[in-house]
């Protein structure tokens, strides 16, 4: 094993980056050639299957067998052009990856040749096999049929020569078992809603779109250290390494000159992302050593999550050409920082506004207060239903450490903004109010754009802040698939925003104005979502205690977080909004607690096997390397030289000696342990006993192994240590 580690590295050091061969052109000119986009369609289909497809894009309209089979035939005929023999559904299973089966256009026709077809009925609907994929209850075994639908809000694109097109994937019965089907779901809801509140500003809206940037972190290690390294192989992230001497201390790789082999492989990935439409921006070191980031431009919320999840895909397979591996779990090593996913969240109307950006005038700037001071509001009522949408076994090691946002929920402003809130809060008169004090209030909302423009600083430490003209949400993990916390957070303001739009109603039908009813609701939920807001440092301990003393959830637990799932106040902003039916809000929590306990299962599983077949071994020839030493002392001086000489050499024998008894109890003690939580058949109970009495024994087996770690002989240790696969490239 040890001879794998220097073989590996040997292997690493040997490598030069990898030629990239780009086209010639400007981005623009081959953006998207790989995408069967609004423009390719209306070339290869007749005009009234395009008008078709695009009403049903823009109105929710649905589309006829007859026009489906006119946009397969375009499809097709597009694709083939571009080299595809095959088509597959892609959709987004509960499992936080994609899915795709792949066919090819070939089928037997009336004479016996074999031709290429691909009919309307095989564009809008297949039918794979549901029964191992997560369901929580929904399916059984033996219940085997599942649909996957296509989706026509988001383009088709080709990978490689297989045309894949975007669906969602339910039940025989209907139900959701994808993400994507309650993420269209709620961003309809979104829709409906938010165009009935921007009305109330500007009769012309008749459209808002939730908007997505997402920003990627993820690590790179060599494949051949990769492969030296089971618990990564197979966990995702190390079980065991001692720190590194030097590591991030100095905070040196942070936007720092990009590494050549790694640059080979962004500039790569960008080439293949532009082919499939994927818009990236932004590209740089991050804070870890071998820690990287990618961001693109915002989209529309279903194409963002669609474009991530490819991106992911896409980044692992071009890694692999550059012999790296990726790694998106986020927290891959210990006492680095660990990955996220940023969610840059917004809302735009077809008019060309940032409902999050202030308007030119006091009219557009109540109608920003409006939705900025829901979105609070929302975040508020539904903290702990949006931390239940992040957390999971891999997320736990990252949230709360001081390189993420704690697990608290809480959002920021700016103190600017903060005291505009504060402000209208104390201007707005629960009576009627004169024209003097409304004046007032529209001088002062005149001054927001002026404050935004140079005020509004970041909040590193903040889970959902605010950033100028969106929120960014910084707790999603970066292995995560996005539709989740986008799911809950798209409900909870369309949950919201249907509170204001009564309260705002009842107000006029009591005979206040409208501009004035706007600003006494605005004045309420300013006030009752004060404990949400917080400007300060939510890594301090101070923090800690007065967000418990505001009444926010410091629950860093994950199946008690997850119950969030299944709680009153989740049924009324995932089930009456539409979302999700209460069977499916159900199934979710169940599929949730099934991921976290076979994680911790596998995990626990790899480290056993790792300390006894490797480590304890290890440990025990290094040992008796010691104890030969110590007989040969003997032969050679007398018993006083002996006696000195040998002292420290029997202390390192006695120390290497506990370490290995402490490691073989420590892992049989885990191992009963899991035998004991396997027999339990509640989900939630058997979550808990994994985490309450499996998961410690990750920590304390490899507090053990890490000391050994600093006492073997480097030549002996079976693998690459932390200094190795953070600094070599």
């Amino acid at each position: 094993m040890a001879e794998l580690r220097f073989s590996a590295l040997k292997e690493v050091f040997s490598r030069t980056p990898l030629e990239v061969s780009l086209p010639e052109d400007h981005i623009s000119q081959y953006f998207g050639i790989n995408v069967f986009d609004r423009t390719k369609m209306e070339r290869y289909v007749a005009h009234e299957a395009f008008k078709a497809v695009k009403k049903a894009v823009e109105e929710g309209t649905p589309i006829s067998r007859p026009i489906a089979d006119q946009v397969a035939a375009g499809m097709r005929a597009w694709a083939m052009e571009r080299g595809a023999t095959h088509f597959t559904h892609w959709f987004h299973p509960l499992t936080d990856a994609t899915a795709e089966k792949h066919d090819s256009f070939i089928e037997r026709g009336s004479n016996g040749v074999v031709i290429e077809r691909f009919s309307g009925n095989v564009l809008v609907q297949q039918e794979p096999d549901a029964s191992s994929f997560p369901s929580g209850g929904i399916r059984n075994t033996f219940e085997a049929r599942g649909y996957t639908a296509w989706d026509v809000s988001s383009p088709a694109f080709i990978v490689g020569t297989t045309l894949c097109i975007p669906t969602v994937f339910v039940s025989y019965t209907g139900e959701a078992l994808d993400y994507k089907t309650p993420l269209l779901r709620s961003l309809a809801q979104l829709d409906k809603v938010a165009v009935e509140v921007c009305r109330l500003f500007d009769k012309d809206v008749n459209k808002v779109n939730a908007t997505l940037g997402v920003e990627q972190e993820y690590f790179l290690i060599d494949e051949a250290l990769y492969y030296a390294r089971p618990d990564i192989v197979l966990a995702d992230r190390t079980l065991m390494g001692h720190a590194s001497s030097k590591d991030q201390q100095l905070s040196d790789h942070y936007f720092g000159s990009i590494p050549d082999r790694v640059m080979s492989f962004m500039i790569d990935v960008e080439f293949e992302a532009y082919k499939l439409g994927i818009p990236l921006k932004t590209r740089h070191n991050e804070v870890a050593p071998n820690q990287f980031e990618c961001a693109p431009i915002f989209e529309e919320t279903n194409l963002a999550v669609d474009h991530n999840q490819l991106l992911m895909d896409l980044m692992r397979r071009v890694a692999r050409k550059h012999k790296f591996r990726i790694l998106f779990h986020e927290k891959p090593f210990a006492d680095v920082n660990g990955s996220g996913k940023h969610n840059n969240w917004s809302m735009s109307t077809d008019t060309g506004v940032n409902l999050l950006s202030p308007g030119k005038n006091p009219k557009g700037n109540m109608q920003f207060l409006a939705f900025l001071v829901n979105v609070v509001k929302a975040v508020n009522d539904n903290q702990e239903l949006l931390r239940a949408s992040v957390i999971n076994e891999n997320n736990s090691y990252r949230l709360g450490g001081h390189e993420a946002p704690p697990a608290i929920i809480s959002v920021f402003l700016g103190s600017y903004l903060e005291n505009m809130l504060e402000e209208v809060a104390t201007k707005v008169k629960d009576k009627k109010m004169t024209p003097q004090e409304k004046t007032e209030i529209k001088l002062g909302l005149g001054r927001i754009p002026e404050i935004l423009l140079d005020n509004t600083d970041r909040n590193r430490t903040s889970p959902f802040a605010f950033t100028g003209n969106r929120f960014e949400f910084r707790a999603v993990g970066s292995s995560a698939n996005c539709s989740s916390p986008m799911i809950v957070l798209n409900s909870a303001v369309a949950r919201q925003l249907n509170l204001f739009l009564n309260d705002v109603s009842a107000l006029v039908a009591g005979g206040r104005k409208k501009d004035e009813a706007i600003l006494q609701v605005l004045k309420k939920y300013i006030i009752d979502s004060e404990r949400i807001r917080f400007n300060g440092d939510g890594y301090s301990a101070e923090w800690h205690k007065e967000a418990l003393k505001r009444g926010l959830s410091a629950e860093t637990s994950v199946p008690k977080s997850l119950r969030a799932y299944v709680s009153e106040n989740a049924k009324k902003t995932l089930v009456e909004t539409g979302t999700l039916t209460e069977r499916e809000l159900d199934s979710r929590l169940e599929v949730e607690l099934e991921k976290f306990t076979k994680k911790l299962q596998i995990e626990s599983r790899v480290l056993g096997d790792l300390a006894i077949n490797h480590i304890v071994p290890t440990g025990v020839r290094y040992m008796t390397t010691l104890i030969d030493n110590v007989k040969g002392l003997r032969d050679i001086f007398d018993e006083n030289d002996y006696m000195r000489l040998a002292g420290a050499r029997k202390e390192l024998i006695v120390s290497i000696s506990d370490h290995i008894s402490m490691i073989k109890k420590l892992v049989a003690d885990m191992i009963e342990e899991r035998k004991k939580a396997n027999i339990i058949e509640d989900p939630m109970k058997k979550a808990l006993v994994y985490e309450s009495k499996v998961k410690p024994y990750l920590e304390d087996i490899r507090y053990h192994i890490d000391k050994l770690e600093l006492t073997v002989d480097n030549e002996m240790w079976p693998l690459p240590k932390y200094r190795e696969l953070l600094f070599t490239r």
